[in-house]
């Protein structure tokens, strides 16, 4: 060991050395790198010994600490000044670390080396280079933990200004003062009341002079953040001496205190020779603070006063309020409460803002102690009130200041009629609010009860003199007679309203704040990755202590005013329970209006708490209503033709229903009102409780149904039932047949059918007179149709029927019977046959029924035909009815039902087979015969007469919609036919089966051509347009040239191509549905597979 404790170096005597005049290098880069890197690795060898050496004797010790220091020297001079101050920061650290192990119990036995009683505490001493003496008390092993820590960082300083870093100078005494203070009590070290005190100050008025003496001042300004900390320090440790020393007190120090004071000032010593020339040493300034009171209470008001201004400027707000709080607590002993209001005011209104609960609680208590001395009788109540109701004091300190509230309330006093206003949320809070009725809706005379719920703060019951809610009337322009309906509507419907919680005095609830987002810290070394330091950083700590200087504070009255109104709801003498308590108000409603409920006041004594605004806002409503009927059916729709159920609601609102009092309706054919003798008028109160019941008595004439109402006070409902049956007209407007020629009009009805599922309706008005007005009430009632009926005619040759669909659109099932269909032009030689079964029938709801009859006649008819078709319906589950209720009917038209054309089609196998075979060609032929002579249907464009000999061109086209035909050849063509009975024209054509099976016929098309030279012509109809390959359609159609190609499917009816547009081109006209008979509709053909020889070729390898 002493081995390693000795080290041969090779320097030469020279003079102007900086701290060893007698000791200089002399050596080139190398040697200074030689030099440097020998004594680190003897230094690396002792401390791997050190720790080791628990037992071993103190002189150690104080050698490794000399020899590290001695390598210090060596990089210093070498101006190598950071190698040179990290081993002092090694020294400081190992002896950190040391101490925390000894208060930990795992000591070494030399540090009760360092553990003497302090008998100096002259702070440190940074103004020179190297403190001599207290080196040679280490040395001599005679230094204290003091002594160690105040030398190592004065090293530690003039290194660091060397670096031109005096900020880090600031931090690290900063750092070194508390550690200090800890580090005296974790080794137990014995130091005189005070003295720890005397030595921080001295240290930082040192530190802080030591800076200033190497920054100018526009530096200092610019890094206040950095030496602020040191001066609230010091100002804190002048504060403790002054309290110590007696210097506060309001008589002044005593003998003893003067004692205390003799002994810390000579715990100070001599003052050294290097500041006895500064008036301003650390030294002359603690001396001369300590001397008088006044001079304590000016170097400290300097002192605050310049922390207060530095924090503030660099927005420590928090710390230059807790300075503020400290300076009001020093006026306050100095019987100034005026200045410390505004200390703690402001200290206040932080803690407020960020939710500190204790600090608030206890800022108060100083608050209303200075505001109990300054006489601020409304200030210091309403703090009192804050404080009873704060659940952070114990129970005896909440009743004392209730019972000041108390003792003030009660004071007699020359002007009893002064009241002092106060907030409410100290003393009680609203927590909930019960109306009933519960809608808040009365009407005028009526009564109206508030249940409020009140939490009061108090300790103790309250006997309260008066609670009193300040209601605001007003009348809403044009709405002054709302009715109840729609009051009802708009109102809540429980009638509870509750109110948020409010955390008392406390303008933001912490729970408004956000989450804490925490995440974890690891710091390894850079050079074998070992783990150094671990923690937990707050990323949003900016969101959780930011300011809120914006807020006011809530234990400043801001002036309440109670409003001035005749309409106020009182409740007196009560007593209010600590907790939950429920109290209940009562009105009668005089004027119709809304009443807003907008202040609520609790009087104790001389005292009124006022709650300024109750919110969320809080109404009820007074109504004036008109006597109202309001008519409407039981069910969702009324359907004609069958009773219905109305219901008569009478709103009398401020009538009186008397005796003799009628409704009188005038009669309508199409609609009867129908009288049960069992029916009953039920009377209600305006909160739909039944009142009574009674038989309703009905009278009726020819125009006139007369109801007599029953007697009713006003704000009642009088509701009966009455059956009416809206009675259809004999004629429906009938549809458009679809016979019709206006393609136009066809388009419309596609569009209309997608309404048949919607039944048709009906709107009939019934005139009213009421007693309460002169005026008549006419009131619509709306019937829907519950019946969609349709027609179409239907071909068999020569032979026509008629069919009829009866569809039901309602959701009730109806039994049908009696339907008849008629001709209503009376015409003998038509007889319409019925080819229904069943005479009665029941019809569900949204299905359909057909009707079918044949015509059959003797003599020519004309071109149309007027029906009437009518059948007898009731519900089907009701019983029998004693009414006899009208069928339903619906009239239409059949036009051009004659038969004029017959179409037949047959198709021929291949000659010399006996079927089709897929593949090959069959012959089609399709015959078109004339059935009938020259009519008035046939006198149109197409038809040419010449000498008595009329035809008539027509066009066919045939069409395979299901890909089963290939046609061969031209698929359509224009003929002339002759309009003559049982002229025929024949058309061949080959086709081709593409599968196999039983095939139908391709469907043939026969339609009128009207040539070009019309006057139709002319008329661009997308529809009449015709673009074919076989075809084209022109005036030279019978020279155009055959076609081979072949087509499967094909339509003449598509768009016209853009050579075609603006030119005269024919039309096509369509047959009515009866017109033409195509006796090939529906049949099949048998087609067999053609048998073909395939050739599977396989390569084997």
């Amino acid at each position: 060991v002493l081995i390693l404790f000795s080290f041969p170096l090779h320097c030469v005597r020279r003079k102007g050395c900086i701290y060893y005049s007698d000791f200089s290098f002399v050596c080139d880069y190398q040697q200074k790198k030689r030099v440097g890197a020998s004594w680190s690795s003897v230094c690396r060898w002792r401390q791997l010994i050190i720790p080791n050496m628990t037992s071993i004797h103190n002189v150690l010790i104080v050698l490794f600490v000399c020899q590290k220091e001695e390598l210090a020297f060596v990089f210093e001079m070498l101006q190598q000044f950071e190698d040179a101050l990290v081993q002092y920061d090694e020294l400081d650290a190992l002896f950190s670390q040391y101490v925390v192990n000894f208060g930990a119990g795992d000591g070494a036995n030399w540090l009760t080396f360092f553990c003497q009683p302090v008998r100096s505490w002259n702070g440190l001493i940074l103004r020179k280079p190297i403190d001599m003496e207290k080196r040679e008390l280490i040395q001599n092993q005679e230094a204290t933990l003091l002594d160690l820590r105040s030398y190592l960082f004065s090293r530690q300083c003039t290194l660091l200004i060397f670096l031109q870093r005096p900020w880090e100078v600031s931090q690290r005494a900063l750092e070194l003062l508390h550690n200090c203070v800890q580090e005296l009590k974790l080794l137990e070290v014995s130091v005189p009341p005070g003295a720890l005190d005397c030595w921080v100050f001295l240290s930082c008025l040192e530190v802080l002079q030591r800076i200033e003496g190497c920054c100018d001042r526009a530096q200092i300004d610019a890094n206040v953040s950095h030496t602020v900390g040191l001066w609230s320090y010091a100002t804190e440790k002048l504060k403790s001496l002054g309290y110590l020393c007696g210097l506060v007190s309001e008589k002044g120090p005593n003998s003893e205190d003067l004692n205390r004071t003799v002994d810390l000032l000579a715990g100070l010593g001599a003052e050294r020779p290097e500041t006895a020339n500064a008036s301003q040493s650390p030294y002359k300034k603690l001396k001369e603070a300590l001397s008088s009171v006044e001079a304590f209470e000016k170097h400290y008001l300097d002192l605050s006063h310049a922390t207060i201004e530095m924090y503030t400027n660099i927005g420590r707000i928090r710390s230059a309020k807790l300075v503020g709080k400290d300076l009001a607590e020093f006026y306050m002993r100095k019987k100034g409460p005026q200045k410390a209001e505004v200390y703690l005011q402001g200290a206040l209104k932080t803690y407020l803002a960020e939710g500190w609960a204790l600090l608030v609680t206890h800022t108060r208590k100083q608050l209303a102690e200075c505001q109990k001395h300054l006489g601020q009788i409304e200030n210091y109540l309403q703090i009192s009130s804050l404080l009873a109701g704060d659940n952070h004091l114990t129970e005896d300190e909440r009743k004392s200041f209730c019972q000041e509230i108390l003792d003030f309330a009660n004071q007699q006093t020359e002007n009893q009629g002064q009241k002092i206003i106060l907030p409410m949320h100290s003393f009680a809070q609203l927590k909930t609010l019960h109306f009933d009725p519960p809608n808040a809706v009365v009407h005028v005379g009526g009564k109206l009860s508030i249940e409020l719920t009140l939490m009061s703060q108090m300790p103790i019951p309250i006997q309260v003199d008066q609670i009193a809610i300040h209601v605001h009337f007003s009348i809403e322009k044009n709405n002054y007679r709302k009715t109840a309906e729609w009051l009802t509507k708009h109102k809540i419907s429980n009638g509870v309203i509750s109110f948020p919680n409010e955390v008392v005095g406390f303008p933001w609830s912490r729970n408004n704040l956000p989450a804490l987002e925490l995440y974890e810290m690891y710091e390894r070394s850079p050079s074998d990755n070992s783990l150094n330091t671990a923690g937990i950083i707050c990323k949003n700590v900016h969101m959780l202590l930011r300011r809120q200087e914006s807020s006011s504070s809530l234990d400043k009255p801001s002036g309440l005013t109670l409003e001035d109104g005749a309409h106020v709801l009182k409740c007196q003498n009560l007593i209010l329970e600590p907790g939950v308590n429920k109290i209940t108000f009562s009105t009668q409603a005089k004027e119709p209006g809304t009443y807003t409920l907008r202040q609520l006041c609790t009087s104790v004594g001389k005292i009124q708490f006022v709650l300024l605004h109750i919110y969320p806002i809080v109404q009820y409503d007074v109504y004036s209503q008109e006597p109202q009927l309001k008519v409407e059916p039981t069910t969702d729709s009324l359907l004609a033709g069958i009773p219905q159920k109305v219901k008569f609601t009478v709103t009398t609102g401020h009538y009186s229903m008397k005796s003799g009092d009628t409704l009188q309706l005038s009669n309508a054919d199409a609609m009867p009102i129908l009288y049960n003798p069992e029916s009953k008028a039920v009377i209600y109160s305006n909160t739909r409780e039944k009142v009574s019941e009674s038989s309703l008595r009905i009278q009726s004439s020819e125009k006139i149904t007369s109801i007599n109402l029953p007697v009713a006070p006003a704000y009642h409902v009088i509701e009966f039932e009455l059956e009416v049956m809206y009675l259809p007209s004999a004629t429906e407007s009938a549809e458009e047949g679809e016979n019709t020629t206006n393609k136009e009009v066809q388009r419309k009805n596609k569009e209309k059918q997608k309404l048949d599922n919607c039944m048709a309706t009906v709107d009939q008005k019934v005139t009213i007179d009421c007693p309460w007005s002169i005026y008549s009430t006419i009131i619509a009632l709306t019937f829907c149709i519950p019946f969609n009926a349709k027609h179409s005619l239907l071909s068999a040759g020569k032979r026509k029927y008629v069919q009829v669909c009866i569809q039901n659109l309602s959701e009730l099932c109806f039994q049908l019977s009696d339907n008849n269909l008629k001709n209503t032009a009376d015409c003998t030689d038509l007889q319409l046959i019925p080819l229904n079964s069943e005479s009665q029938q029941v019809i569900y709801s949204k299905q359909s029924i057909f009707f079918v009859w044949e015509l059959k006649w003797t003599k020519e008819l004309p071109l149309s035909l007027q029906c009437l078709f009518s059948v007898s319906f009731c519900p089907a589950t009701s019983e029998k009815q004693s009414l006899t209720l009208k069928p339903f009917t619906y009239e239409f038209q059949v036009e051009n039902f004659f038969t004029l054309y017959h179409v037949k089609t047959e198709i021929f196998p291949p000659l010399g087979t006996e079927y089709c075979k897929t593949g090959s060609l069959c012959s089609l032929e399709v015959s078109i015969t004339r059935l009938v002579d020259l009519s008035e249907v046939d006198r149109d464009e197409a038809l040419t007469e010449s000498d008595g000999y009329c035809t008539t061109k027509l066009m066919y086209e045939v069409v395979d919609n299901s890909s089963n035909w290939a046609v061969c050849g031209k698929s359509s063509g224009v003929i002339s036919m002759p309009v003559a009975a049982q002229a025929t024209h024949k058309v061949h054509m080959e086709v081709m089966p593409l599968f196999a099976g039983y095939l139908p016929f391709p469907d043939v098309r026969l339609f009128k051509y009207l040539p070009h030279h019309s006057a139709h012509s002319m008329q661009l109809d997308a529809d009449s347009w015709i673009e074919n390959d076989n075809l084209s359609v022109d005036k030279n159609v019978d020279d155009q040239a055959d076609s081979s190609s072949i087509r499967s499917r094909g339509s003449l009816h598509s768009a016209a191509s853009g050579e075609h547009k603006g030119l005269p081109m024919p039309r096509l006209q369509s047959f009515s549905s009866g017109q033409v008979f195509n006796c090939s509709t529906g049949m099949q053909i048998l087609v067999i597979p053609s048998k073909d020889d395939h050739v599977l070729e396989v390569n084997i390898t």
